[in-house]
């Protein structure tokens, strides 16, 4: 199985540009938010149950899709400091194990164009950051630096280019298919 492991800041766009990008190459899309809105309905964020329940939910459906023979896995994530370390290495260590390999994709975009994005209607479907303010204070805290993930093989601006156009770039600059069409990777 091939992991798109698909990172950045809220607000950058990872679940659009991700969608874009699942239609484009017929990969699954395992979007992070729909663990973390289950269990926050039972435990606090960040909260011990919370932290093991999370990374080991994540790592079951790596290790099960992989099993499974699943070509491909679009993963978005969003790092701040309640995923330990270890998350990343049982992450690389469990899809290394199934013969899998791991494509690091980083979304950008400048602040104002954050600020723009961080209230919307999207963004409220989920349990997803949607203050600046809090924003702001988060990353000053240092609440977005760890855990430290491998360098990114594609690093993509959001502000300069639409979902269609990154998922694209990042199907192309991953080798995931013909471009241009909605192909599964049982057809290639």
């Amino acid at each position: 199985m091939k992991l798109i492991f698909m990172s950045g800041l809220p607000g950058v766009g990872k679940l659009t540009v991700a969608k874009e990008l699942s239609v484009l190459t017929g990969c699954k899309l395992f979007h992070n938010h729909l663990v973390v809105d289950l269990l926050l309905s039972v435990f606090p964020f960040g909260s011990p149950q919370f932290v093991e329940l999370r990374e080991s939910i994540w790592l079951s459906v790596f290790d099960q899709a992989s099993r499974a023979g699943m070509p491909g896995l679009i993963f978005t994530f969003n790092a701040e400091n309640t995923v330990r370390q270890a998350f990343v290495t049982k992450m690389q260590g469990t899809i290394r194990a199934n013969g899998g390999t791991m494509q690091f994709v980083e979304l950008i975009c400048d602040d104002e164009e954050l600020r723009r994005r961080m209230d919307t209607p999207s963004r409220r479907q989920y349990t997803k950051l949607t203050s600046w303010a809090k924003y702001e204070e988060l990353k000053a805290a240092g609440a977005f630096s760890a855990p430290k993930l491998p360098e990114a093989s594609v690093v993509v601006d959001t502000g300069k280019f639409d979902p269609k156009s990154a998922a694209l770039q990042i199907a192309k600059e991953c080798g995931l298919g013909e471009l241009g069409k909605s192909t599964t990777w049982e057809q290639r």
